[in-house]
């Protein structure tokens, strides 16, 4: 058996993934007040939100203000997803501490969900970068290739055209990349043997997993991601998100039953598990009618081992 890596990282999307999938528009000061309940539980890397029009994603409007909050927080890395060079500029102006380009290795869902093929958003890659060095920035850049286990609207996605994407993002000029299982195609085995490979290629610049538990395989599929060496991975509060172009999807992985896995595994994320619980609450009761998933809110933590010491913290 692979033994597992003695720490890993959460990176929590529900303020981005989440919000933008649902019709809620949460007010800011209730995002300000969830980013302080993560980080007090000692997440350590929040998406933020995203710098797309506002017309597009009311969810997202106040992304400014949500990141000037995040910013004030010491030692949070406030990250936000950005789809062309202007949402990268407006990154730049505010700070951020990291910004996602999104890539679909599908085709048929680069058009869909960014109006321009895969090998347009590597140049614009190229443009991000460039903005980046010229500003005199610390923001890091990564590149996150989605659809990476096939997709919705194509069907199959080929390996070699993921890891294709992949590298050409690095060399266009992300800092990082990543792969995400946008629509919930991934199965243990095929994480393995794609994320195998990344790590491969990509060395200390591959950084994350991003799975949605469409088809209830999200928690399997990190555990296969461990196995190979991966240390960090999105997840979202609730489980609440999704991809408009993957019908009947359950959301991503829930941040709350991630980290009771990990810490079940002996793998420390430094994280209060249930503190996290007790986020959960607040934020499903400020979505109230809005679909939210996971397990571990049902039963709580088991006492038992580690989880028994930590439920009584």
């Amino acid at each position: 058996m692979a033994s597992l890596p003695s720490q890993a990282v959460i990176r929590e999307v529900g303020l981005r993934d989440g919000l933008q999938s649902i019709q809620t528009v949460l007010p800011t000061a209730r995002k300000c007040d969830w980013i302080d309940a993560a980080f007090a539980a000692g997440q350590r890397e929040i998406e933020v939100g995203s710098f797309v029009p506002a017309r597009l994603l009311p969810q997202l409007a106040d992304t400014a203000e949500v990141l000037a909050h995040a910013k004030t927080l010491p030692g949070l890395v406030a990250s936000v997803l950005v789809p062309n060079l202007k949402g990268a500029e407006r990154a730049l102006e505010c700070g951020a501490d990291l910004m996602l380009l999104p890539l679909s290795a599908s085709h048929a869902h680069s058009l869909a969900n960014l109006r321009k093929t895969p090998d347009e958003v590597v140049a614009e890659m190229g443009r991000m970068r460039a903005a980046r060095d010229a500003s005199g920035s610390k923001t890091l850049i990564e590149g996150g290739v989605g659809t990476a286990f096939g997709c919705t609207l194509q069907g199959e996605v080929q390996p070699a055209e993921v890891l294709r994407l992949m590298m050409a993002l690095l060399d266009a000029g992300a800092d990082r990349v990543s792969l995400a299982d946008t629509v919930g195609y991934a199965h243990p085995r095929a994480v393995a043997e794609l994320f195998e490979q990344a790590m491969k290629l990509a060395g200390d610049r591959f950084c994350c997993g991003h799975f949605h538990d469409t088809r209830g395989l999200a928690l399997a599929n990190v555990y296969a991601a461990l196995q190979v060496g991966v240390t960090r991975f999105d997840a979202s509060l609730a489980g609440i998100g999704g991809c408009p172009h993957a019908p009947g999807a359950s959301g991503n992985a829930a941040t709350e039953d991630l980290a009771f896995m990990l810490s079940a595994c002996g793998v420390d994320t430094g994280i209060d598990t249930q503190a996290l619980l007790d986020l959960r609450a607040k934020v499903a009761g400020w979505l109230q009618g809005e679909p939210t998933h996971g397990a571990l809110w049902r039963a709580g933590l088991p006492r038992t081992g580690q989880n028994a010491a930590q439920a009584a913290i």
